[in-house]
This record gives C-alpha cells, sequence and structure tokens, in this order.
C-alpha cells in the first residue's frame, strides 16, 4: 500500500477510536496465552472469531505459540497470518515461549535471534494487525531505543494503552555469569518506555493508563536468587502513586484473584490466563474500568 493511503486509513481509524471514547465508553479484549502445554493453534482461532463477534476498541493477544512449538519462521508466519484476519484491531503482547524460551537444536539459548526475527515479522509496521488498523506509537522510533518495536502505545479518549515486553520466566534473568545483556538492555528499555507512557498520560491528563505484558511483575517469583522484575515493579508502584488516574496492569498469569480486577489503591492487576476477557471502559463512571467477561483456560 502507498505510504498517502496508508496515513489516511490509520487518521480514519484514530477519528473511529475518538469516536468510541465518548461518555458511553468502549470495550476491549485480552486473548490469554491459548498455548500452554501443547500447540493449539484452534484455541487462538476460536478466540479471535469469538471477539470478532463483538464491536471493541480493540484486541490484545498475549502469545502465538507453545514452549514446545518450534521458533521457526514459518510457524511465526502462519501465525501472524492467523492475527491478520482478525476483524478488530489486535496488538501483539509478546510470551515468553514466543522467543526467551527459543533454543537452538544443540540446546543453546536462541532468544536474541529469535526475538530479532519476531520484531521484524510483527513489529515493522506503525499500525495493529487486523481489518480495524489502530495507529501504534512504538519505542523504536525513538534512536536509543529503536530495536524495541515490541513496546507500543495508543490511546482511546482519555485512556492510554501500552504493551511492555516482560516475559513469565522471570523476565529472562539468567544465573550464569555473564549472560545477562538482553535483560539489562530491555530493563534500561523498558524503564524508559513506562516513563514516557505515564508522562503522556499525566501531560494529556488522561484518566487512566492500561498496560499489558506477560508475566505479572507486581508478584516477586519463588524459589529464585534474583527476583528479575524487582525494578520494574518498583517503578511501576512509583509511578502510579504519583499520577492521578487509575493504573490497569493486565497479565497473563492465573493467580488468586483471578477472574476479577485485584485494586491496591488506584493500581490494579487482571490475569487472563489462557481463556480471554472482556473489559469495559466507562470514562464518566467511578469503576473506570470493569470486567465484563471472563473466561479462564486451564494451564
Amino acid at each position: 500500500m502507498r505510504r498517502p493511503a496508508r496515513i489516511l486509513l490509520l487518521l480514519l481509524a484514530a477519528m473511529q477510536a475518538s469516536a468510541w471514547a465518548g461518555d458511553t465508553g468502549f470495550d476491549f479484549a485480552v486473548i490469554g496465552h491459548a498455548f500452554r502445554k501443547r500447540s493449539d493453534e484452534a484455541a487462538l482461532s476460536r478466540a479471535i472469531e469469538e471477539t470478532d463477534a463483538d464491536n471493541l476498541g480493540f484486541v490484545v493477544v498475549n502469545g502465538i505459540k507453545s514452549p514446545s512449538e518450534a521458533c521457526s519462521d514459518d510457524l511465526y508466519e502462519r501465525r501472524r497470518q492467523l492475527l491478520a484476519k482478525a476483524k478488530n484491531g489486535l496488538v501483539l503482547s509478546l510470551s515468553a515461549s514466543d522467543w526467551a524460551e527459543c533454543r537452538h537444536p544443540d540446546g543453546r539459548s536462541a532468544a536474541i535471534e529469535r526475538l530479532a526475527r519476531f520484531r521484524e515479522l510483527f513489529f515493522e509496521d506503525d499500525a495493529s494487525l487486523g481489518n480495524t488498523r489502530i495507529p501504534l506509537m512504538r519505542e523504536s522510533t525513538t534512536s536509543k531505543f529503536r530495536s524495541y518495536a515490541e513496546n507500543a502505545r495508543w490511546e482511546i479518549g482519555s485512556i492510554g494503552f501500552a504493551t511492555v515486553n516482560l516475559p513469565a520466566d522471570n523476565n529472562h534473568y539468567l544465573f550464569a555469569a555473564g549472560r545477562n545483556s538482553e535483560f539489562e538492555d530491555r530493563l534500561i528499555a523498558n524503564r524508559y518506555w513506562l516513563h514516557r507512557v505515564f508522562y503522556a498520560a499525566a501531560r494529556q491528563k488522561m484518566a487512566g493508563i492500561v498496560l499489558f505484558c506477560d508475566a505479572n511483575p507486581m508478584a516477586s517469583p519463588q524459589n529464585v536468587r534474583r527476583d528479575g522484575y524487582l525494578e520494574v515493579r518498583r517503578q511501576i508502584q512509583t509511578l502510579a502513586a504519583h499520577y492521578p488516574g487509575r493504573v490497569l496492569l493486565v497479565h497473563g498469569r492465573i493467580e488468586p484473584g483471578a477472574g476479577a480486577i485485584v485494586w491496591s489503591g488506584n493500581l490494579g492487576t487482571l490475569g487472563v490466563g489462557a481463556g480471554w476477557v472482556k473489559v469495559m471502559v466507562q470514562p464518566a463512571a467511578s469503576d473506570l474500568f470493569r470486567l465484563t467477561r471472563a473466561e479462564h483456560g486451564a494451564r
């Protein structure tokens, strides 16, 4: 598609998103990680079809493959085509099995290589997947962080949304000495990204922020020598404490309180698991975010 035509389509999509964001509010959906212990492409396809039947502001998908599936270009491309067929605008949030758990045939980690390839296939555009193309602002537009295209943000009315690459394997922290350059670099990129998201929301006096990630960084991992989420947890808590609106963190884990938004002050967490959920956004209501549908698959 020629660039002027693509820009026009993105502008029209932005106008439609603004129209959804009046006092009547809008809904969005999150499809949890459908792939647990085996390939289950049918579950992802079914969830997309079910969300297609609803008029949603957008849909976020947490992960495209199971840990047991090959991290191959062919599989990545097949899943990309599946996501692209969605009727609603669809934004991908990475899971650990998409890249962090990938290995070469000899057992060596292929995480960095596969993450780079994933970015090329899924995040080179400045819009969502799906028939409704939502304009996205990617961290990669900042020259210092041009690799981090998976971190994207968008806005509908008075609400800001953002994805953050936080894989559910202790944030891909490796205990072997000298092997954490990826973790350390992404830690810096995510710190900058979260500051940018909250700064934009505060400057525009937005009523709320919704963050999407694979792990629940607000929960301390068990039986690890080093908490890979310590820094980001403290940052989110500090940023939320100084933000006058509501902050909702949507993650892919199943934990106590699943099926409900768990609030601590103005910071709420929602675990999606392997099903899909629908959240109503009500800008004029005291409960800004309301869970209206929750379906959790087995882990």
